[in-house]
């Protein structure tokens, strides 16, 4: 029951602090989305027509909202356990007599819930554009909830490590944007020359993508089984990490 009180605690801080400031958090997306929508969807996506049997402005709506929940969930966990640190709360956690997998579950939980929000905002969005069919709901929010999960335990990680806020925006300025945009959001991978096509396999962002695609309207350039393996050995490697780092004290205890 103490863990359970202890994990409540947590993860509500961690859905107070983006609600209580959710024109920050959760309109931003919404504008985002909507411009997204007026420019490749209206003005650019008629000129280019079908891909993969469907529309343009159809084909790029799962990776745009994916992008969304990718980048927030992140930036949830990464802000708000760094900050922890900055302001040494960390200590208070630390000396308190629960397992690291409560401290982890609870800042994860707030980046899966904020990830998961901010989609639902961006797909209601999406309905002022067109009428949304999804092909299977199933692994629409299965691949969502796995999704906002690994890219916050990404978050987890690089916050251990960042030793300023500088360092909290490196990742997703130099890495997590490139992979965004490189992971098959604005195009099918079987456009790209065949040695990209090589090197695209080794973003995981483009498996998401897929899967999340699939699960809207039914189109995907990867097989989807080897898909959700690619990315639950992923999620299992980080959690992994993530105990560890938690364990060994590192970026943490001085």
């Amino acid at each position: 029951m103490s863990y359970l009180i202890a994990l409540n605690t947590i993860t509500v801080k961690e859905i107070r602090r983006f609600l209580r400031i959710w024109p920050q958090t959760l309109l931003p997306p919404a504008i985002t989305t909507a411009l997204y929508f007026l420019i490749f969807g209206r003005l650019i996506g008629d000129r280019i027509g079908l891909i993969n049997g469907v529309s343009y402005m159809e084909y790029i709506l799962p990776g745009i909202i994916i992008m969304s929940m990718i980048s927030h969930s992140y930036s949830n966990v990464v802000s708000s356990f760094y900050s922890t640190k900055f302001q040494n709360n960390i200590e208070e956690l630390l000396v308190a007599p629960i397992p690291n997998w409560i401290i982890l579950t609870g800042y994860i939980v707030g980046g899966i819930i904020r990830g998961l929000l901010v989609g639902g905002v961006v797909t209601l969005i999406s309905l002022l554009f067109f009428d949304l069919q999804i092909n299977s709901l199933a692994i629409t929010l299965l691949m969502a909830l796995l999704t906002t999960l690994l890219f916050s335990l990404a978050g987890f990680i690089n916050a251990i490590f960042a030793d300023s806020f500088d360092a909290i925006s490196i990742v997703p300025n130099f890495i997590l944007t490139p992979l965004n945009y490189l992971g098959g959001v604005f195009y099918s991978i079987n456009m790209l020359p065949e040695i990209w096509q090589t090197i695209a396999l080794a973003n995981p962002i483009l498996y998401i993508v897929n899967i999340f695609r699939y699960g809207m309207i039914g189109v995907s350039d990867i097989n989807i089984a080897y898909a959700f393996a690619i990315i639950s050995s992923l999620i299992f490697i980080l959690i992994s990490l993530c105990l560890w780092l938690l364990h060994k004290g590192i970026g943490i205890k001085s």
